[in-house]
């Protein structure tokens, strides 16, 4: 693993192969703040493992809160706190989602990265 300092509950199945040698984006940050990146020499690897569960977790919950918002935003008795916390879940499940897209569209694709405030 490099980090940039020196250079639903159901199982989905892995969301890309990576080909050996391939830099990837992980989905967490260190201590920092900074991005963490995996180079493998091999397709497969623990850590790999590990981020493609997370990140099908990411997705899930950006899933769930989907859902959950459509239920608020129908309910004109929400109030200004509820939909000011709504919004704050919907911008980390984008963030998860424009980090994971980062990691598996190849680099002749750009995807704008979200502030990461």
């Amino acid at each position: 693993m490099i980090d940039s300092n020196s250079g639903s509950s159901q199982r989905m199945s892995p969301l890309s192969a990576f080909p050996p040698s391939a830099l990837r984006l992980l989905p967490w940050t260190n201590a920092d703040g900074k991005p963490c990146y995996l180079i493998s020499d091999h397709g497969r690897s623990l850590l790999g493992e590990r981020a493609d569960t997370v990140e099908s977790l990411q997705l899930g919950m950006g899933a769930d809160i989907c859902g959950h918002a459509r239920e608020l935003l129908d309910d004109s008795r929400a109030s200004a706190d509820e939909l000011r916390f709504l919004a704050r879940c919907l911008y980390d499940a984008l963030r998860d989602a424009l980090r994971i897209a980062r990691s598996h569209i190849g680099p002749d694709v750009v995807v704008p990265e979200a502030d990461p405030s």
